[in-house]
């Protein structure tokens, strides 16, 4: 069959005419049974196509431009995967602006990831409407089913990856592996896995420890999270935020985190600083600031020695609640670090209504300096625009003693990454204090 299944009894979406996303999960799970304990069977690979910020289509031309631009993107999936697709195949229209393609047959992991990149270019060539003219942006998720994997796993998969790349500025197609290939559950199951384990304490605190450039002296850690799962094994923080945000459970993810990480910081020697990551919807929460103030309060810690790590990603809602609630933390002498800079935007603006006192720089902006004079220049640019602002400058991402040696030079404050140690346990972290 090298196409969808033209049959009637399929459920099907009225804007697009396509099958409903329940029916591609029906048929991936008959073709999983089909393939069980057999060697031979045809690879089965899948994709999740999102259109990122859609629902600005709806918000600046109308909701009867966003239902043109859904069905001119069905259709132009289903003339692309005509042409291009060996084999059986199948598409399907999700929730919003998602549409779901299962396929199998011949076809190489490279092979995949280019048809990906060429969907997405066709997808994003302009849309012709009444209202004007729209412009998509879409992001693609692959995989490719692994061998006795259910079908609701693989899809949930394909869900993380997507979330994911959501965020992404520049990628456009994502494969779901590393810390997003979560085999094994269900997104439900682990969604319920998360709350319990929020209510357990079984959400570990790692440490990263950070330097001064000028002496190389200790001055403080980050705080990172991680999640050792029963059956799944070790959960990184990427992949933790991204259920987290499925189940709706950020904030009471993120209020754990800081409350364990500035009790374990307690026990530290009082001149080492304690830095804490905060989330989107954190910032979006009238009620944060107040709240953070609280935890540090029944935890003793003291606010001169909290920094908080804001990135350009978390202030880009809504603004203005973001700025009073770093506002009032500022007040209580608690240091708000621009995190990431140089990985997205680079909004200066921020630097000027924010109550920023350091900026830390991505890896990407300090990992090619020792090679490339241009990456340097760069560099000695951003020092130079920190040192009249009166800002710290952190980096990260420092894993040799040469680059440790130039960004000293050249006047960054604080370091952190491999050089100076790997994420650890507060027990390794409070060793490492001791002389």
């Amino acid at each position: 069959m090298g196409g969808p299944d033209p049959t009637s009894e399929l459920e099907r979406d009225t804007l697009t005419g396509l099958p409903v996303v329940g029916e591609a999960r029906a048929r991936l799970r008959d073709w999983l049974e089909d393939a069980n304990g057999d060697d031979e069977a045809p690879l089965v690979h899948a994709a999740l196509l999102g259109l990122r910020r859609f629902e600005t289509i709806n918000l600046a031309y109308g909701e009867s431009a966003g239902d043109v631009a859904l069905a001119e993107v069905a259709r132009r999936l289903n003339r692309f995967l005509e042409d291009d697709i060996e084999g059986e195949w199948m598409l399907a229209r999700g929730r919003g602006g998602h549409f779901v393609i299962i396929a199998r047959g011949p076809c190489s992991r490279e092979r995949w990831e280019w048809l990906a990149e060429e969907l997405a270019d066709s997808i994003a060539l302009p849309i012709n409407a009444n209202e004007g003219v729209l412009r998509l942006s879409p992001r693609i998720a692959l995989l490719r089913v692994l061998a006795n994997e259910r079908a609701d796993t693989a899809l949930d998969r394909l869900g993380i990856a997507l979330t994911s790349l959501q965020r992404d500025q520049n990628r456009r197609v994502q494969w779901a592996d590393g810390e997003e290939a979560l085999i094994g559950r269900s997104g439900a199951q682990l969604e319920a896995d998360l709350l319990r384990a929020i209510d357990r304490d079984e959400i570990e605190i790692l440490f990263q420890p950070q330097y001064s450039l000028s002496d190389n002296a200790l001055v403080g850690a980050e705080a990172l999270a991680r999640w050792q799962h029963g059956e799944l094994g070790l959960i990184g923080a990427s992949a933790l935020f991204t259920i987290a945000e499925r189940a709706d459970h950020l904030m009471p993810l993120s209020r754990h985190i800081a409350m364990r990480a500035l009790e374990l910081a307690s026990e530290w020697p009082a001149h080492l600083r304690l830095s804490l990551n905060v989330t989107p919807a954190d910032l979006a929460d009238n009620r944060f600031a107040a709240q953070l103030l609280n935890v540090l309060r029944q935890t003793a810690f003291p606010p001169q020695r909290l920094t908080i790590e804001v990135t350009e990603h978390a202030l880009l809602g809504d603004l203005r609640t973001a700025q009073r609630s770093l506002q009032q933390l500022a007040e209580q002498k608690i240091e708000v670090a621009c995190d990431d800079f140089g990985a997205g935007f680079c909004n200066f603006r921020y630097l000027k209504v924010l109550p920023i006192g350091a900026i830390k720089l991505d890896r990407s902006m300090v990992e090619g300096v020792l090679d490339d004079s241009r990456d340097l220049e760069v560099l000695r640019a951003i020092i130079a625009l920190g040192k009249a602002l009166r800002l710290k400058l952190i980096a990260e991402g420092v894993e040799d003693e040469a680059l440790r040696v130039l960004l000293a030079d050249e006047g960054c404050d604080t370091y952190q990454g491999f050089l100076g140690g790997q994420p650890m346990s507060s027990r390794q972290f409070l060793e490492l204090t001791r002389p």
